[in-house]
């Protein structure tokens, strides 16, 4: 384990860049504090410099919240919004450890996830080692976004939720998402890999929930329904 001392690169710190490019960002990007003890404490539990664009966000921000917050990213985490630390959300606990098949990098307000794939992906994991993936809560399946940790972020600074999100995104949600909490989600039903909340999104049920258990449940999901054929029927039990 390398000191926090040997990670901080002042000379070539990869924030400033970053920082640049979602001041510039056409999506309105808010990057959450984070207090100096905080984000160096995350980097020394990821083991990464500030050299690097996600070592850059463990010392920097405190998380970065997208598109009226649809989308939330992790960096050295933020209590008061209750935002995780990259550290935190991927068990990190600064002790030796060997480089994991994968690690997330934040999630969206309907369940869906982003993963960094580690040097051995997990088992049928999409994307080469060291790419980003999404795990759709439409498809119910990890999809492949072909592109590393950095320029990912540059990606979505671009303005690529709107399009990445076209069709799952329903009339007046920037003020519905914005009215969350970030340890908040939505909840939607019919659910979003179904038939009819395809055919008439606007008409869903949707429900503040706390965010775990809204990315939990999208996995059980998965879990599930893996199995049924694109088309194929399902009932739905809801118990208390």
């Amino acid at each position: 384990m390398r000191p926090v001392e040997d990670l901080v690169n002042t000379a070539e710190d990869a924030w400033p860049e970053l920082l640049a490019e979602l001041s510039d960002s056409p999506a309105p990007v808010r990057v959450l504090p984070v207090d100096e003890p905080s984000g160096r404490r995350c980097l020394y539990r990821m083991q990464v410099t500030s050299r690097s664009r996600l070592g850059a966000m463990a010392l920097h921000a405190g998380g970065l919240v997208v598109d009226h917050g649809w989308l939330r990213l992790y960096g050295g985490g933020d209590a008061a919004s209750g935002l995780p630390s990259l550290a935190e959300v991927n068990g990190f606990d600064g002790s030796p450890r060997y480089a994991p098949a994968s690690f997330a990098v934040g999630h969206d307000v309907i369940g869906g996830r982003y993963e960094v794939n580690g040097p051995v992906p997990p088992p049928g994991r999409p994307g080469a080692p060291g790419e980003v993936c999404y795990f759709a809560p439409d498809t119910l399946a990890w999809e492949p976004l072909e592109m590393p940790y950095g320029v990912f972020l540059s990606w979505l600074a671009a303005g690529a939720t709107e399009q990445f999100y076209d069709g799952l995104r329903w009339p007046g949600w920037q003020d519905e998402v914005a009215a969350l909490r970030l340890d908040q989600g939505l909840t939607v039903y019919p659910f979003l890999c179904t038939a009819e909340a395809r055919r008439d999104l606007a008409a869903t049920s949707r429900a503040p929930a706390p965010i775990a258990q809204v990315v939990s449940f999208t996995a059980s999901l998965a879990a599930q329904l893996g199995e049924i054929p694109d088309g194929g029927s399902f009932a739905v039990r809801i118990t208390d």
